[in-house]
């Protein structure tokens, strides 16, 4: 009797704890994006914004959130979901038209066969995905155009940026990273990261959660020699050894001394002369004590806002 009533009572327990957890993630994601859209005022009154949906995790966690807040927010705004269908042979066309409606989201399905495209002018064996993102960026922009958005949101995460960050230093020489809102390429529309905040790890646990209906990429996905990849499971590896290191170089991203990197530019090296005034910061980089301190705890992510006192 004793036997039974524990075994009822575990899946009951475990129930709950699942229910505690769920709770636990959707408060972190949605402050964080709320966050993200605070500190960039990504998302204005009367914005429409486009939210291009691919199927896979990220961009259905997107969409799934900004619902979310919409209801919640101060401001009335739009959202549309696009998805563009690269004809990729066995993509399964009805899955997110299907999702769509059965969340009351007015969408867009945008047909075009870059597929065919990138297959034919890529040599096999050479990365895909320079041709396939610009294709796919020239039509967004296009679709948004018709469809008037003001805003272009895009799922990318912490990680893609911390990623993009490394992949430029390591191998194009340049201190850049992915921004949380830029202006598109065109100049005609202005594209947001609202995700910008949150962990890969994380919308891996709450699209497991929602049960978003996955579609993964037959492009990028077949590449796994990338050295995107190769830099991302790197930075899983550290973040794994040394928790908050990934947060950490995020927070560096909005938190850039010039006069400590090497950018004439962006700093007067030439004309730099002696004050004869203290500088808090002077000629102080990375002093051995702390260079040999053991891993810092953490950072909570603050990103200096302009004006700010």
């Amino acid at each position: 009797m004793a036997a039974d009533t524990l075994s009822a009572e575990r899946p009951a327990t475990d129930l709950r704890k699942q229910a505690f957890e769920a709770n636990k993630l959707s408060k972190k994601l949605h402050r964080q994006v709320g966050q993200a859209i605070a500190d960039f005022n990504m998302i204005e009154a009367g914005d429409k914004v486009m939210v291009c949906l691919s199927g896979g995790k990220d961009s259905h966690a997107l969409l799934d959130l900004l619902l979310s807040l919409r209801e919640r927010a101060p401001i009335d705004f739009e959202l549309i979901a696009v998805n563009l269908d690269q004809k990729q042979p066995g993509f399964p066309a009805e899955v997110l038209p299907q999702y769509l409606r059965s969340r009351g989201v007015p969408f867009h399905i945008e047909n075009q066969d870059t597929y065919s495209i990138v297959k034919k002018l890529v040599p096999e064996g050479q990365t895909m995905c320079s041709l396939c993102s610009r294709l796919r960026r020239g039509i967004l922009y296009r679709v948004a155009s018709e469809l008037g958005a003001t805003k272009i949101a895009l799922g990318h995460h912490r990680d893609d940026m911390v990623v993009t960050l490394l992949m430029n230093m390591f191998f194009g020489g340049r201190l850049k990273g992915m921004p949380p809102k830029l202006a598109s390429d065109d100049g005609r529309h202005v594209v947001i990261r609202p995700l910008a905040y949150v962990a890969e790890t994380d919308l891996e646990r709450w699209a497991a959660h929602r049960q978003f209906p996955i579609i993964p990429c037959t492009l990028c996905g077949s590449q796994d020699d990338l050295q995107r990849v190769q830099i991302r499971a790197m930075v899983r590896e550290w973040e794994r050894k040394y928790p908050g290191r990934t947060d950490n170089m995020l927070h560096a991203m909005g938190h850039v001394v010039p006069s400590h990197l090497m950018d004439p530019r962006l700093h007067p090296f030439r004309t730099l002369q002696a004050t004869g005034r203290p500088d808090a910061e002077g000629d102080k980089a990375f002093d051995a004590d702390e260079a040999c301190a053991p891993p810092a705890a953490p950072q909570t992510i603050r990103v200096a806002r302009v004006g700010a006192t």
